[in-house]
């Protein structure tokens, strides 16, 4: 059953977050993961919501978003990430 990553994304450092999405990419290409979308807030219909970007990226199930989240490819680029942006990153099940 496919399952996805969804990232709600609030960029500090535009520069450093460039580095990391790079980063990104290359960590998931063993997982055969793929990013079906990337994008920016147009608006917020309902309800609040504080982040201005969002990802989804597609894999094969739970344990091949656990196995890329726990990667050491993924794990060195956390403190780019954390320095680059505000984020939350969530999986669901399809």
């Amino acid at each position: 059953m496919a399952a996805y990553l969804i990232g709600h994304i609030t960029v500090k450092n535009p520069d450093l977050w460039q580095l990391y999405i790079a980063g990104v990419q290359k960590s998931l290409v063993p997982f055969e993961a793929d990013v079906v979308f990337r994008g920016k807030r147009a608006a917020v219909l309902a309800g609040e919501h504080s982040y201005d970007q969002c990802v989804v990226i597609k894999f094969a199930n739970q344990a091949a978003i656990q196995d890329w989240y726990n990667s050491a490819a993924y794990q060195g680029l956390i403190s780019t990430r954390d320095q680059a942006a505000d984020v939350a990153i969530i999986s669901y099940e399809s």
